[in-house]
């Protein structure tokens, strides 16, 4: 069912209808819960931004020393929440999300170090060049995750750097190094973007995955 519905939600976008009505009336359609709508307009995108995410990304192959450039919150809550049991969707362009918000406040949890080190353990045979982790300024305890992130980087064979900046997501669409984020406005502008959220859980699979990358945006008659 939700498939369907991320399936229908995107050959509407693609056909220029708004996001939140539409999202409105796919989920009355199908009487989703607002959890749901949630994981199904995360899910969704226009055949355009379809096509063009598949054409940027990367397959797991050396980056032959190329620069990457990491959505640090993006990755590391979604890492956490796969390893703490949550739920994470797989969006119809491949990309895994989790359902949290952050809403300017983060607290490190148990599984943080460990979404760290899994992370590291993706991207260190792929032999990256210059590796930064860029962290939202006016998220709180944003400095001590830089911290920490700084002292684990030289044990883990990464030496990479972290950058506290106002809007990551700014930055983001700007570079030319490869991207790590599921945030589909940085995506949609990303050269090369690569999914390690989804390689980095290869080794730990999440308990509770959300395929609707098969919302394919066709529409049934009927």
């Amino acid at each position: 069912m939700l498939c369907k519905a991320v399936g229908e939600l995107s050959w509407l976008l693609t056909r220029g209808y708004p996001p939140s009505a539409t999202l409105k009336l796919v989920g009355d359609r199908y009487a989703l819960t607002e959890r749901q709508r949630w994981a199904v307009g995360r899910a969704a995108c226009t055949d355009e931004q379809h096509q063009r995410r598949q054409a940027a990304l990367l397959p797991p192959v050396p980056l032959d020393g190329r620069p990457v450039s990491i959505d640090g919150f993006n990755l590391l809550i979604t890492l956490e929440t796969a390893l703490s049991g949550g739920v994470v969707l797989r969006g119809r362009d491949g990309a895994l999300r989790d359902l949290s918000s952050i809403h300017g406040t983060y607290r490190a949890v148990q599984e943080t170090d460990r979404a760290i080190r899994l992370a590291a353990a993706a991207l260190l045979p792929l032999t990256p060049g210059p590796v930064r982790w860029l962290l939202d300024q006016p998220v709180s305890n944003s400095g001590r995750l830089a911290a920490r992130l700084r002292e684990l980087g030289p044990a883990l064979g990464l030496p990479w750097t972290v950058e506290v900046v106002m809007n990551p997501d700014t930055v983001l669409a700007d570079t030319t190094d490869i991207v790590v984020t599921s945030d589909s406005a940085v995506l949609d502008r990303a050269g090369a973007w690569l999914n390690l959220a989804a390689l980095a859980l290869e080794a730990e699979p999440p308990q509770w995955l959300l395929d609707l990358s098969q919302g394919n945006g066709e529409v049934e008659a009927g």
